[in-house]
């Protein structure tokens, strides 16, 4: 197993704060702008190509993604994680088109609702199970559990310095 398939779950998110860090550094964003641009990339990249490279790794690898997770190789359940992987990272990249925080907040949760729900199945998989295979009780574990919540809080940052901008300044009587 290549040292990339361990940590792309941790690179892909850096990748999408270098995009991020470039946009917002070339536009001159600053405050709630430079947070929106931010965290638009983190979820259509950080979370939609994630998933996307997620999906076609179930569908056209699955043997060794089977293996990787510690799962036997031929289940059809492959294919349905990969189909349902693919389709949330679309959701994700389409995070680029739709830069609305409504459609963003439903692609967080979501997306990470499932995530999170994986994470706590691959934690019971080492506990119960004691699967100890690298991409179950590895990187992807961790992403899937924290990196929601990351996002979830971005997203209450966000809305919660755009309300303080559009409140503008305090003022005495």
């Amino acid at each position: 197993m290549s040292i990339f398939s361990l940590v792309w779950p941790f690179i892909i998110p850096v990748i999408a704060a270098i995009i991020a860090i470039i946009h917002i550094r070339v536009k001159n964003l600053t405050k709630s702008q430079a947070l929106g641009i931010f965290l638009m990339w983190q979820i259509a990249v950080g979370l939609g190509l994630s998933y996307l490279y997620a999906g076609m790794g179930h569908l056209f690898e699955a043997d060794q993604v089977a293996e990787s997770i510690g799962w036997p190789a031929g289940s059809p359940f492959q294919r349905e994680v990969g189909i349902w992987d693919a389709a949330l990272g679309i959701v994700g990249l389409l995070c680029l088109k739709f830069r609305d925080t409504g459609f963003w907040m439903a692609t967080v949760l979501g997306i990470g609702i499932f995530s999170v729900a994986a994470g706590f199945g691959h934690m019971y998989e080492m506990v119960v199970q004691g699967n100890y295979a690298p991409n179950n009780a590895g990187p992807v574990m961790y992403i899937d559990l924290f990196y929601p919540l990351f996002l979830i809080v971005l997203l209450w940052l966000l809305e919660r310095k755009r309300s303080e901008e559009s409140a503008g300044p305090e003022k005495s009587f």
